[in-house]
């Protein structure tokens, strides 16, 4: 019987307690313990397995003032690579008091709300070591116990609040002897929905001085591990912390860590005996770069492994995209103008952009240029890098799309948002070109349309055969049908008066391979409805009155032949 996929288990104790396959992660430690860093920002994508990663840590460092629980931690971790590593880094389990908090529930429609479940997890990682507390109480003075109790309570005021980590950290060296290790999970989720909720600066506020009271003058800090998918400014948050170390995807150190190589790829695939789907695997979840490593996607890999393991014929799907609103890709497709379509075009048909790199960025900076959301886009996992170099003292990028899953999701992007763009759009000339066989007036209708648009080329039949779709489906007065998926010899698309006495067409389409090609390949494609008598199913429904239209398409243009229905 075979290990069970981690599908959405992020919690390490979980995940080895219940045999779950796991990828071991453990050498993060290591390099943690090594580097020394005593505040250490690492941003990666999301679903990348940083949550996991800091449970790994809680559960490897974290004294409990429990012998029989510490016991249960060390034994989590048998087997593991760190355990190989020698006494100097075995000697560090179970050796602090952690608080691990993660910031992600603050992601709610108001400050009001979210500052409260804030509140809330404040409070349950002070109740989660409350026997620590309990037991060395004598160790405090009554107003630390006090403070400590209204946290965990509820009743602590504002101030509390924002200096309730520096308290923790106190109260457990008092007790313990030893430093804290914080981890901090998914810091900027909370600043990423207040900008876009409209309250960030209220919350800004929040966090910075939540994090000060913690990293900036904390003399019981032994480290702190801080995870997100973006870096935001030193003076927006990490105010004054000249001990931060910030580690990006740009950063060699801990690069194989967040996400599966591909040896590890290869390694679960052979486990689970679907090697042979392995080209399809690297084609859609492979493509970043981490550092100088090649990284998969660990979330849609092991989907797609589950889904391969159920069945070997199973299709790949875009699992990452269901994982968040997306919103930064909407923001930029709803504010593009001309260079930036362009720009998007060039991606989506497999081109790289040159982007200047700045890792100190805010979300109120992100429209303040294209290149600061290029920059959102490249440290979020929506781009990655082909290559980087440097120019005038500053950094380049050379960036890319990784992978066919992230371009699907560009293309769903756009698609959607075309389809509500031409919702609020008036089609009555087209339609009135159409009945009265103007040709020249569809063509030139349609082609600025498409000038206006964003197109994707590397699967260009759909693309125009939605965009036309769209745009038809708009019409009050006709029923339209697309073929496009039934592959069974009838026209691409057709559309129909509800009432057989009233108007009905036949639309075929064809892709020019030049700009040249236009006009013949508009002509041949009227040919086709009539070498193939697409006109009979209509006429078998009992329509006369039947017109016919080859459309041709080559990038921003297209060409219209217009040809009537053959008569009875």
């Amino acid at each position: 019987m075979k290990k069970a996929l981690p599908i959405g288990v992020d919690n390490f104790k979980k995940l080895i307690d219940e045999d779950y396959y796991y990828a071991d992660k453990t050498l993060f430690i290591k390099e943690l313990l090594e580097y020394k860093g005593e505040v250490n920002l690492f941003t990666r994508p999301r679903r990348f397995g940083k949550t996991l990663t800091l449970s790994m840590l809680r559960y490897f460092f974290e004294y409990t003032g429990d012998a029989a629980q510490a016991a249960q931690h060390k034994e989590l971790f048998t087997g593991m690579k760190i355990m190989e590593e020698g006494e100097a880094y075995t000697s560090q389990m179970g050796l602090y008091p952690v608080l691990n908090l993660t910031l992600k529930s603050a992601k709610q429609e108001s400050f009001d709300i979210a500052y409260y479940m804030l509140q809330n997890q404040i409070a349950s990682e002070f109740d989660r070591h409350w026997n620590i507390v309990e037991q060395g109480k004598e160790q405090l003075t009554t107003k630390e116990y006090e403070q400590y109790c209204n946290i965990v309570n509820l009743e602590a005021d504002n101030r509390e609040f924002r200096g309730s980590l520096q308290l923790f950290c106190k109260c457990m060296h008092k007790i313990t002897g030893q430093n804290t290790v914080i981890l901090i999970d998914e810091y900027d989720v909370p600043l990423e929905n207040a900008y876009f909720r409209g309250f960030y600066d209220e919350m800004v506020d929040f966090i910075r001085a939540l994090f000060e009271s913690a990293l900036k003058t904390n003399d019981y800090l032994q480290f702190a591990v801080i995870t997100g998918c973006l870096r935001i400014s030193k003076e927006s948050i990490f105010t004054g912390l000249n001990h931060l170390r910030i580690i990006s995807v740009l950063d060699k150190k801990y690069s194989e860590h967040f996400g599966f190589t591909e040896p590890e790829v290869r390694q679960m695939m052979a486990y689970y005996k679907v090697e042979s789907r392995f080209s399809t695997m690297k084609e859609w979840y492979d493509g970043y770069m981490f550092g100088d490593t090649a990284v998969y996607n660990p979330w849609s890999v092991i989907y797609f492994l589950s889904d391969l393991y159920t069945d070997i014929d199973a299709f790949p799907r875009p699992y990452w995209i269901n994982t968040s609103s997306n919103d930064i890709i909407k923001d930029l497709i709803a504010r593009a103008d001309r260079e930036t379509k362009t720009q998007v075009e060039s991606l989506l048909h497999g081109g790289t952009l040159d982007i200047q790199i700045h890792e100190e960025v805010t979300y109120d900076d992100m429209h303040g240029s294209g290149e600061n959301l290029w920059n959102f886009l490249f440290f979020t996992g929506y781009l990655t890098k082909e290559r980087e170099y440097f120019k005038e003292s500053s950094t380049f990028l050379k960036a890319r799309i990784p992978n066919t899953e992230v371009g699907t999701i560009y293309q769903n992007t756009i698609l959607n948002w075309f389809r509500q763009t031409i919702k609020k759009q008036d089609f009555h000339d087209l339609y009135r070109a159409m009945e009265h066989g103007d040709d020249k007036q569809m063509r030139d209708i349609l082609n600025g349309q498409l000038t206006s648009t964003i197109s994707f080329y590397d699967s260009a039949e759909n693309f125009y055969h939605g965009f036309l779709t769209g745009i038809l489906s708009q019409s009050q007065d006709y029923n339209v049908k697309s073929n496009r998926e039934a592959g069974n010899g009838r026209a691409d698309i057709m559309l129909r008066s509800p009432s057989l006495r009233g108007r009905s067409f036949i639309l075929e389409l064809k892709i020019s391979e030049h700009i040249d090609n236009l006009e013949v390949d508009a002509a041949k494609a009227l040919q086709q409805i009539y070498d193939k008598n697409y006109m009979e199913e209509l006429r078998t429904e009992g329509y006369r009155n039947i017109d016919c239209y080859g459309i041709s398409f080559y990038r921003k243009d297209c060409e219209i032949r217009f040809g009537k229905g053959l008569p009875d």
